[in-house]
C-alpha cells in the first residue's frame, strides 16, 4: 500500500510482462489517452526510501528508485 493505493512496482510489472520497465513507461508515455490519470505515479524520495527499508532490497534491485513508477488498481 502506497498513498493508500494498492500498487505494484515498474519493476515487478516488467518481470511479469517479461520487458524492461523503460518499455512499459514509454508505452504509457505514449499511448497516455488510453490510461486513466490515476494508473500510475512516481515515488518520492521518502517513499522510496520506505520501501528499501521495508524490504532491505538494495539500489540496484530496484533501478537505483530514480525513476521509480508504481502503478495501481490491483
Amino acid at each position: 500500500m502506497i498513498r493508500g493505493h494498492e500498487v505494484i512496482l515498474e519493476v515487478d510489472l516488467g518481470q511479469l510482462y517479461d520487458v524492461p520497465t523503460y518499455r512499459l513507461n514509454g508505452a504509457v508515455k505514449r499511448n497516455r489517452k488510453r490510461f486513466p490519470s490515476h494508473f500510475m505515479f512516481q515515488l518520492n524520495k521518502k517513499e522510496a526510501e520506505s520501501l528499501r527499508s521495508q524490504f532491505a532490497i538494495s539500489n540496484t534491485s530496484l533501478g537505483g528508485l530514480r525513476s521509480q513508477f508504481a502503478t495501481s488498481g490491483f
